[in-house]
């Protein structure tokens, strides 16, 4: 089993040297980051619990793992996210409002900032994985130097996806970061029911790549890790699969209920007291009396007031309509298409609906 790379211990202390490598500054940012998007997980459960947002896809006890990972990318870099990953989209410029029209069935919420490479949501496991070396494969052939960053969970290494995709990049050399958050669990089936290999990085020597395992609760770690990646693949060294190992405290969604098959209460518990992401950084913080109660206190205030206000925006914008889906599905509309849409909006009018 390959070593699992840390720095950052939960007790926050240093267990490797990184004098040069990480400033103040950024240390602080990276723990105002994953702050941040915290309190808009939070917020976002509470959306859904109050009817105002769709099912939802909870991520927190994984924020080391997204902010770090997105904090060592570029603007020009490609992020190809899961239906979890919205930390991570959000860290690298997507606006909290789209991630919040996202949830509440909007199609706009999939839109990205202009000059910013920002993929949809991906909900099929794994499809993304071979996009992202598409894209990578495409920056190298035009001699960009941009990286594609592919987000995925522990299940989506047992789809034929994740072999395809380690298979192409490896062989084509691809600028491609492939970051597996192991949550231990693929909804409700154990990682050790998925594969006989003890670990996803020990995968990468099947494609002579390099591969990497992390303390994914560490950003330090994590944010390193990364950063040696994207030099490497930038250099025309090809790709590198990360593995992170993290555990979202939550259940899968909103819509589920991971009582029914694991306990659930004790595990984080277990994680949230001994290897919380935050509470690590915060105590490395404040022994370095670069952090305090009132710096707390006041970002917090702050991020709020930012998480209201894109609430508030995504609030405002008009309602979407149930024939949306048939937008931007054929370059022209189809038959079928167009029959179908016909089929869903006659009873609405009959029923006296607004189209």
């Amino acid at each position: 089993m390959s070593l699992l790379y840390q720095v950052l211990t939960p007790e926050g202390e240093l267990v490797q040297d990184i004098k040069g490598q990480l400033d103040q500054e950024t240390m602080i940012k990276m723990y105002e980051n994953m702050t941040l998007v915290r309190l808009f997980d939070r917020k976002s459960i509470n959306l859904q619990r109050q009817g105002r947002m769709g099912t939802y896809a909870p991520f927190e006890g994984q924020e080391a793992s997204q902010v770090g990972s997105a904090m060592a990318l570029t603007p020009g870099d490609w992020l190809f996210p899961t239906y979890r990953d919205h930390a991570a989209a959000i860290v690298h410029g997507q606006s909290m409002a789209r991630v919040f029209l996202y949830w509440m069935g909007h199609m706009e919420g999939s839109i990205s900032p202009k000059n910013l490479n920002i993929m949809p949501p991906c909900v099929p496991i794994a499809t993304q994985m071979v996009h992202a070396v598409g894209t990578a494969w495409a920056s190298k052939l035009q001699n960009e130097k941009h990286v594609s960053l592919a987000y995925f969970g522990d299940g989506a290494t047992s789809e034929g996806d994740f072999h395809e995709a380690l298979n192409f990049a490896g062989v084509f050399k691809t600028p491609t970061v492939f970051f597996c958050q192991n949550n231990g669990f693929a909804i409700s089936v154990p990682f050790s029911q998925q594969s006989a290999s003890k670990t996803i990085a020990q995968r990468a020597a099947a494609y002579d790549i390099p591969g990497v395992r992390v303390d994914g609760n560490d950003i330090f770690a994590v944010w390193l890790t990364m950063k040696k990646a994207v030099e490497r693949a930038l250099a025309g060294e090809g790709p590198t699969l990360i593995e992170a190992i993290t555990f979202r405290y939550g259940a899968h969604t909103t819509a589920d209920d991971p009582k029914k098959y694991r306990d659930q209460e004790a595990l984080s518990e277990e994680w949230r007291q001994d290897r919380d992401p935050l509470q690590r950084l915060r105590m490395y913080l404040e022994k370095q009396g670069w952090w305090d109660e009132s710096k707390e206190s006041e970002f917090i205030a702050t991020a709020g007031a930012k998480i209201d206000a894109a609430l508030a925006e995504a609030e405002s914008y008009p309602k979407s309509r149930p024939e949306d889906m048939f937008k931007h599905v054929y370059a022209e509309p189809t038959w079928m298409a167009t029959e179908q849409e016909s089929e869903l909006v006659k009873p609405a009018k009959q029923e006296g609906i607004p189209a």
